[in-house]
């Protein structure tokens, strides 16, 4: 009989199948990569529907796996080749339940002394993320945050995770490496998270959720799906909890799908004095104001509810509406990658900025939702003056491929095609410097944000929109 206690679980736990090693030995730690793997190690994989083989997942991740005992969610055609491994089966529904298991024993989490915030929601959250944490901290609380930037700690960035929201192992993992040194743990959850269980056993005090536009139908391929699964955050409000809402549109559908298991509050945008606005020129923005409103519901389930000027704790979001101006030139760049978040920001710009034009540069990710790429264009043609279509990781796609897409969705006039992102970013600088200097525009350079690489053909280059708008900067003796 095995005498380690991940053996001991092993044994324990009903599974769906199961082929038991030979020889046993003693097993140390739980993984969700391959390539972390040595020989103590259980290899969690979970496979989904991503239109790739067996085949191709065991030469990729499995054949030269160090592992000694693979725990998958469904059935592989390749166990026969890992003759070597001790596999077990989970049953679909039983995954994250399963993982949890593990993870308790492997990263215990004291949640009793923690309080944790979750939101979702197709644009928004990693903007509602970072005002919440910038609010709590403000009122001495010590804040974890993890999302699409990154793990903060106190408004310190520690790492970047790569993910939105990490998988359920690496969630376990650094939550209890940092339990001790915070009070409130502020997370982003994404629709792949709810769906694939990385957030399970995550008691929520409250969550929040800012919108719902078409994004990830690659994924989830349908709409219905997709809200399905941002629906699944409610699963993990604690009794007592509720969910705050930013759009009537998404509490009617939960009310009318009788999804709402807490109460839904919808709320409207902050209404803030001049001198607020003056101070947080990113407070202008209506969807902002959303979001503000957002962290603020959100702040007042840890702090108690009071008058409370919390715009003053605020800081630009690295990659949301960072502003550079130049004269009559204003440049914006914005993480904005989606039809709705393109016509949320550029209808912000239009009222914020009534006098100016627009020039808009954007581009689509490949390998994701062909269907929102016309959508995209359409948006951005209907709101600018003038338009750079450009390459936004193109993956394993041709970028003109990408590009004959938008395409589909725009006017001929007012639009130029530029591939390579570098050369469009030089290009949009020389454009505006051509323009009469008596003439006010807005630059919009959407889709990167805060991202610092492009990803093509299979690699991530360094890459980054800030950059280059640097370089143009001093290359025209604007700054």
């Amino acid at each position: 009989m095995p005498t380690d206690p991940l053996s001991q679980l092993l044994d324990t736990l009903d599974f769906a199948w199961r082929r038991a090693p030979a020889t046993r030995r003693a097993l140390t730690n739980i993984q969700w990569r391959a390539d972390a793997c040595d020989a103590g190690s259980i290899l969690f994989f979970q496979r989904f529907d991503d239109g790739r083989s067996d085949d191709e997942l065991y030469r990729r991740y499995l054949a030269d796996g160090a592992f000694s005992v693979l725990v998958v969610n469904r059935p592989l055609d390749c166990f026969e080749r890992l003759t070597d491994k001790a596999i077990y089966v989970a049953r679909s529904d039983d995954w994250p339940q399963v993982v949890a298991r593990f993870c308790d024993l492997c990263y215990p989490l004291g949640s009793s002394r923690l309080t944790f915030i979750g939101v979702t929601g197709t644009n928004g959250k990693t903007t509602t993320v970072k005002y919440l944490e910038s609010i709590l901290a403000a009122h001495g609380q010590r804040v974890l945050s993890i999302g699409t930037l990154g793990l903060f700690r106190n408004g310190e960035r520690l790492m970047e995770t790569g993910f939105t929201s990490p998988p359920q192992i690496e969630l376990r993992r650094l939550l209890h490496a940092q339990q001790d040194r915070c009070d409130v743990v502020v997370m982003e959850i994404s629709s792949h998270a709810l769906d694939q269980g990385r957030a399970y056993g995550i008691p929520l005090q409250n969550a929040g959720w800012t919108n719902f536009t078409q994004d990830h139908l690659d994924y989830h391929h349908d709409e219905s799906s997709y809200f399905s699964a941002k629906a699944r955050i409610l699963d993990l409000i604690q009794d007592g909890g509720r969910l705050y809402c930013s759009s009537p549109a998404v509490a009617r559908q939960l009310r009318e799908a009788g999804l709402s298991r807490v109460p839904v509050e919808v709320l409207a945008p902050a209404t803030l004095e001049p001198d607020a606005i003056a101070a947080k020129p990113f407070l202008a923005l209506a969807h902002n104001r959303r979001n503000y409103a957002l962290a603020t519901a959100l702040a007042d389930g840890i702090l108690g509810p009071g008058a409370r000027a919390d715009w003053r704790h605020l800081s630009p979001v690295d990659g949301r509406f960072e502003c550079r101006t130049i004269g009559n030139r204003t440049l914006v760049i914005d993480f904005a990658h989606t039809p709705d978040a393109l016509d949320t920001i550029l209808t912000a710009i239009r009222d914020g900025f009534p006098r100016t034009r627009i020039l808009t540069l954007f581009g689509c990710g490949g390998d994701r939702d062909h269907g929102k790429r016309p959508l995209m264009g359409a948006a951005v043609a209907r709101q600018s003056d003038h338009c750079i279509v450009t390459s936004d990781n193109p993956r394993t796609e041709p970028p003109e491929r990408i590009i004959a897409d938008i395409l589909t969705g725009m006017p001929t006039d007012g639009v130029e095609v530029i591939v390579e992102r570098p050369q469009a970013i030089a290009h949009l600088f020389d454009w505006l410097a051509e323009r009469p200097t008596d003439e006010a525009w807005v630059a919009l350079i959407a889709g990167k944000g805060h991202e610092r690489y492009l990803d093509r053909n299979g690699r991530k280059e360094y890459y980054s929109d800030q950059d280059e708008v640097e370089r143009s900067l001093k290359r025209l003796g604007w700054i």
